[in-house]
């Protein structure tokens, strides 16, 4: 090279490198944040343990009414008493029961509560199917 002569050219073969590395990391971090809800499902025919915390039973109506072992209940009344259970007792299973006319917006709302609680042992109850 010649002294006094300016290159205008940019090399921009770093931007790009660092542009996939980001993209890669993008991807990594959207497909690893994509799991869904983990729920344990309850087995048929085991007998019940009697040793355990007693389970609770969360019902939705087809009217997207709540019961908490058939006491009505809205979302806030849920979540604390939620709350005080898993306070006294922080393992305890919860079966979410909904009716076949139930809306999947009440079933995703009774789920988003036990997962603010942090409550892991959820089961969904089903009929076996004829």
């Amino acid at each position: 090279m010649k002294a006094g002569v300016k290159i205008d050219d940019i090399n921009v073969t770093p931007m790009v490198d660092l542009y996939l590395v980001l993209l890669l990391i993008f991807i990594i971090m959207t497909t690893a944040g994509v799991q869904g809800i983990k729920v344990n499902l309850p087995k048929a025919g085991k007998a019940s343990q009697l040793d355990g915390p007693k389970s609770q039973a969360i019902t939705v109506n087809p009217e997207n009414r709540i019961f908490l072992n058939t006491v009505p209940v809205t979302l806030a009344e849920l979540e604390s008493r939620l709350a005080a259970e898993k306070a006294r007792s922080p393992e305890f299973p919860v079966v979410v029961r909904g009716d076949n006319r139930t809306q999947y917006e009440g079933i995703m709302q009774v789920l988003d509560v036990l997962g603010r609680l942090g409550i892991t042992q959820i089961g969904l109850a089903t009929q076996p199917a004829k």
